[in-house]
């Protein structure tokens, strides 16, 4: 990468930051087409909010980085939130709230690196780390509410198994790029998307079909909360002992982790990206 010109480094300083400048230096073109990458949120509503936040942290003196932990911290306190004892409304609209913070944040720390040209290997990590840990948090919050309590009874182990296979998903998407890696083959691909593909016919439409009926949304952190939000919102309107709405959520989604974990490994192993 070349050293910036004496005009670029004026317009990357911190104190010389505009709204405007980071938009244009911290969202690239094609940043919010990046389909695989880029949330729908992100796309929708929070790439427009996030160069605002990142002209002010830019302005406190913040590195990408230390907002990267002010993200994480965010998602696990929506996770600590959520988890508290009993079936109130107010932890799950909390919990909601926070997460989006959560993915403020995220788009944040990109844009602030792309900005001031300090993108590193480390970001990456502790930004993939982060989400790894949010998610898994998010879902067993989710069996604890479901529970009413940090105790056993079938809705925290629940919780803890679509935890589990959240983690698990990401760790298989993550070690095609470990076994190409370890093999000396390059990180993507020759075949670019294709590879992608399972050469199953039958496999590549159920994979297809996946995609369109998006379910494995379902266990990603923004739709998490927003699901838990509406799930507390009807338990609160009609009442009861027991969450019943929660606890059908809680169900669901740690049935869509554990078809989701194994059919993802099979969709892997039946496509090219480990040729």
């Amino acid at each position: 990468m070349s050293a910036p010109t004496e005009t670029e480094a004026a317009v990357r300083s911190r104190r010389g930051a505009r709204v405007a400048d980071v938009r244009a230096l911290g969202q690239p073109p094609g940043l919010k087409e990046r389909r695989n990458e880029e949330h729908w949120a992100g796309r929708l509503y929070m790439r427009s909010l996030s160069p605002y936040v990142s002209w002010a942290l830019l302005r406190l003196g913040l590195s990408p980085n230390q907002v990267t932990y002010l993200m994480i911290a965010a998602g696990v306190a929506a996770a600590a939130v959520l988890s508290l004892p009993g079936a109130a409304l107010w932890p799950a609209l909390v919990a909601a709230v926070l997460v989006q913070v959560y993915l403020l944040l995220d788009c944040v720390d990109g844009e602030m690196a792309r900005y001031l040209r300090r993108t590193s290997v480390t970001g990456v990590y502790l930004d993939r780390i982060g989400h790894y840990l949010v998610e898994v948090a998010l879902l067993a919050a989710l069996g604890v509410r479901a529970q009413g309590a940090w105790e056993t009874g079938g809705y925290v182990e629940l919780g803890l198994v679509a935890a589990l296979g959240a983690a698990l998903i990401k760790a298989e998407t993550d070690n095609v790029v470990v076994a190409r890696a370890k093999s000396g083959l390059p990180v993507d691909p020759e075949v670019g998307d294709r590879a992608l593909r399972p050469r199953s016919t039958r496999l590549a439409l159920a994979r297809q079909l996946a995609a369109a009926l998006r379910v494995h949304r379902i266990i990603g952190a923004v739709e998490l909360s927003l699901m838990i939000a509406a799930a507390a919102a009807v338990d609160a309107l009609v009442g009861g002992h027991t969450p019943a709405a929660t606890r059908a959520l809680t169900v669901l989604v740690a049935a869509v982790a554990v078809v989701q974990t194994a059919a993802h490994l099979v969709s892997i192993v039946a496509s090219r990206r480990l040729q």
